[in-house]
């Protein structure tokens, strides 16, 4: 079975969205960066009324033009979900800062608590369970606080490519889910292939993790952008499956959709309806507007932009 659907430019037709597909994309999820906020002119052209939108928080970033992006986004209509990547908050006097600018600013109510990308802490926290017990987040009233999932695994947890120390975490995470009045979610790193896919996610079932999943979904791009980003992001086993892509010419040179994973998923999903997968997370790494595109082109009324509904 092939993992990727690659198609020559000249042979591409609008695609037409099927039932199992237009469910699994009701409600998804986009992420963006402030860079990459300031090329769209106009959201509420791509994007349905109401899509939660993650702002990704890179170090060096700063927190003026995360707040301004955010406040953005809000005025437009978005659901706003900031990055609060522990390990570039130097103490809780900063996460209480964040947590007010957001909300004075752009009156965010969500946020995707994480680690974070760099190796070394800037400060007190190193975990995305440490900002979680901090308790402001909860003070503050937010509705909605998602944890990062990593179906293929995360090394800088396991280092032995193992899952039991991921496990363990998502058990207290699961636990703190009893004691917050948030709603909580696993906003999980992307993925190219849905057998993997439901099969972790059936095995965080099978061992108690009942929080359900927002499963991320590499958006239409070049194969080059891909093995880019799967090496940043340290995807294992799909970077080795774009590795052997890569060798080929012909498909070097083709685009990638995600439309085979994602209508594998939401068959599966329409044939398991206790499948714990809610929706989808876009990584828009070929562009924001090239996978709302493909959202559009593929998810019927699931993707219908604001602009033409409101």
């Amino acid at each position: 079975m092939a993992l990727f659907n690659f198609r020559k430019r000249e042979d591409t037709l609008p695609a037409f969205a099927n039932g199992d597909t237009e469910a699994f994309l009701q409600g998804y999820s986009i992420e963006v960066m402030p860079r990459t906020a300031e090329k769209v002119e106009d959201f509420r052209a791509l994007l349905p009324e109401g899509t939660r939108v993650y702002i990704a928080h890179i170090e060096g970033t700063p927190i003026e033009d995360m707040v301004a992006t955010a406040k953005r986004l809000n005025a437009d209509g978005f659901k706003v979900m900031p990055h609060f990547p522990a390990r570039i908050i130097k103490d809780k006097a900063m996460l209480a800062d964040w947590i007010a600018r957001y909300q004075g600013e752009a009156n965010v109510r969500q946020a995707l608590l994480l680690a974070g990308g760099v190796a070394q802490p800037h400060g007190d926290f190193h975990s995305s369970m440490q900002l979680m017990e901090t308790g402001l987040f909860d003070e503050a009233g937010f509705e909605r606080l998602h944890v990062a999932g990593h179906p293929e695994g995360n090394k800088d947890i396991d280092a032995d490519g193992g899952d039991r120390l991921v496990m363990e975490a998502l058990r207290w995470k699961q636990d703190f889910q009893s004691r917050t009045d948030a709603k909580m979610a696993l906003a999980t790193q992307f993925c190219f292939d849905a057998d993997p896919i439901i099969a972790w996610a059936d095995r965080l079932k099978a061992n108690g993790i009942t929080l359900p999943i927002h499963i991320g979904i590499a958006g239409p791009a070049k194969l080059q952008t891909l093995i880019k980003f799967a090496i940043a992001c340290g995807v294992g086993p799909s970077l080795k499956v774009l590795q052997k892509r890569a060798m080929d010419v012909s498909k070097l040179l083709l685009p990638y959709e995600p439309t085979e994973v994602v209508q594998k998923l939401a068959a599966h999903k329409a044939a398991n309806p206790d499948f714990n997968i809610e929706t989808c997370h876009f990584f828009p790494l070929g562009g924001i507007k090239s996978n709302a595109q493909w959202a559009i082109d593929n998810g019927g009324a699931s993707a219908v932009p604001a602009a033409k509904t409101g």
